[in-house]
């Protein structure tokens, strides 16, 4: 799989493509991605995607919060693992906004000579979102591609969509997530120093520097699975404000405890797969009620992991 940062250096024939922002790459999108795929080999066709970043949410609405679901190389590589053959993460500005669909599409062709592009159920681009799937059929028509639109993927008789899957993060409920990605919902990030509580009480922590922009799951205690150096390590993850530590109001961290590992983590880049949660984060009265709790945390974590 190749990943480009812009079209310029793009110069290719007989494609079939697929838009859209992927974030996540949900069973939705999983959906889309694997009729694109199938129908371009067989046909002896590239699979591209192209996608955007930032988010159009970004500049047509200002969203400023954390909403991502995944970064541009976790997205790549997820489109990657389905059989994507390019992925194009495009910059989303007020220019590539105010392009009119015509325009915006012309260029894809000059570029990618895409000969199919599948869209899916509520697709719309361009200036004014105008270039809808009527209005790509008939650009299609006269630049020489054909175009199919995708159903709604649907679980529990409702539209699979990243907003779903955020609304499922917030409330701490990793394992509906999960169903709706069809894939662990993931957070990673550098390893950095912290105050380095755990390791005086037992159960030494990774702490996770967390894009910004990106969603964490609710504040709680979560059962995680991460690997290092390729091994692989159940984790009890706390993402929260130390209530028991912290007399002030603090930003959420993100902190492993990883089972049966002895190492040092210190500036290595750590992914978690968030896999069930296992209680609210609390105040405890004392570290010695808050040591005995986080001994029940790792067993009940243990039991997870082995089924």
């Amino acid at each position: 799989m190749q990943h480009f940062r812009s079209l310029a250096p793009i110069h290719l024939n007989n494609t079939w493509l697929t838009i859209g922002s992927f974030d996540g790459v949900h069973r939705g999108h999983q959906q889309i991605i694997r009729k694109l795929t199938a129908g371009a080999h067989e046909q002896g066709a590239s699979a591209v995607v192209l996608t955007f970043y930032p988010h159009p949410a970004e500049i047509v609405k200002g969203r400023q919060f954390p909403f991502y679901l995944s970064n541009p190389e976790e997205k790549a590589d997820l489109l990657g693992a389905l059989g994507v053959d390019v992925v194009i993460t495009h910059p989303f500005n007020q220019e590539v906004m105010q392009t009119p669909a015509r325009g915006f599409m012309a260029r894809l062709h000059r570029h990618l000579g895409m000969r199919h592009l599948i869209v899916g159920h509520d697709f719309a681009l361009g200036r004014g979102r105008g270039g809808d799937v009527e209005a790509l059929r008939r650009i299609g028509a006269e630049l020489g591609y054909t175009i199919e639109q995708i159903p709604p993927f649907t679980l529990d008789e409702q539209v699979v969509s990243s907003t779903r899957i955020r609304f499922a993060l917030g409330a701490g409920k990793v394992e509906k997530a999960a169903r709706l990605l069809g894939h662990p919902f993931t957070v990673g990030g550098a390893v950095v120093y912290g105050e380095q509580r755990g390791r005086t009480i037992g159960f030494p922590t990774a702490n996770l520097e967390v894009w910004p922009m990106r969603v964490i799951p609710a504040t709680g205690v979560y059962v995680c699975r991460t690997r290092v150096n390729g091994i692989p390590f159940g984790a009890v993850t706390n993402i929260g404000v130390r209530p028991t530590f912290e007399a002030d109001p603090v930003p959420p961290r993100v902190e492993a405890h990883l089972l049966d590992f002895d190492g040092d983590l210190y500036g290595q880049h750590l992914t978690l797969e968030f896999l069930a949660r296992l209680r609210g984060e609390r105040r405890f009265e004392s570290v010695d009620a808050l040591v005995t709790q986080i001994r029940r945390d790792v067993q009940a974590a243990r039991e997870v992991l082995q089924m």
